[in-house]
């Protein structure tokens, strides 16, 4: 009887609560690095435009996006123009609106922006004192001008530390310059064409 009583004792006993499973880790995403003030956020690499056959730089974004700053060095070799030139420029560009075509690619049909360059180096120096200080009434080593042009673009993943877009943009420019403008305007017979009027640069622009 006794054991019967214990039996149903046991039985009637709550069960015990089942332990809780072992303490599980849940991903946690990293914070987000914020980009310093100081870093740029593109990289740029062109040829032609009156600012070198080869011309690399760095440059900033502002405006969502739509405003570059751009600091670039460029070099001409002695072969195409009588001396090595060092040419150093900065130039601004706006790009008003920008058509996404698919997925992963933009395309900016319109850009315009100015420049300013400075060329190290006389160009077609001569023999010291050969020419008086006044005998150009242009600058030979500083130019500027405007420049007008597009942009294609393909969207990759961003920076996952970040959380920055990278993009890989090809791009042209159509330019001209002050003296060019100048030459252009003050000889229309027989004088510059069109065609000697602007400037051609191609290049391409890395986000990071």
């Amino acid at each position: 009887m006794a054991s019967l009583l214990l039996s149903a004792l046991l039985l009637a006993a709550p069960a015990s609560p089942a332990a809780p499973p072992a303490d599980t880790i849940t991903a946690v995403p990293a914070p987000l690095v914020v980009r310093k003030w100081y870093r740029p956020t593109h990289a740029l690499l062109q040829t032609g435009g009156g600012l070198g056959m080869v011309t690399g730089g760095l440059g900033y974004a502002f405006v969502n996006n739509r405003i570059d700053a751009d600091v670039l060095v460029g070099y001409v070799p002695k072969r195409f123009a009588g001396s090595a030139l060092g040419v150093a420029s900065i130039k601004l560009m706006y790009s008003p609106f920008r058509l996404r075509v698919a997925e992963q690619v933009q395309v900016l049909p319109f850009t315009i922006g100015g420049y300013y360059s400075y060329t190290h180096n006389t160009i077609n120096s001569g023999a010291s004192g050969q020419y008086p200080a006044d005998y150009y009434w242009f600058s030979t080593d500083s130019r500027y001008g405007p420049f007008i042009g597009g942009r294609f673009t393909y969207l990759a993943p961003p920076i996952a530390a970040t959380g920055t877009p990278r993009k890989l943009s090809f791009y042209y420019e159509l330019g001209s310059n002050d003296l060019y403008i100048a030459s252009y305007l003050t000889n229309r017979d027989g004088g510059l064409g069109i065609g000697q009027l602007l400037t051609l640069a191609l290049g391409v622009k890395a986000d990071f």
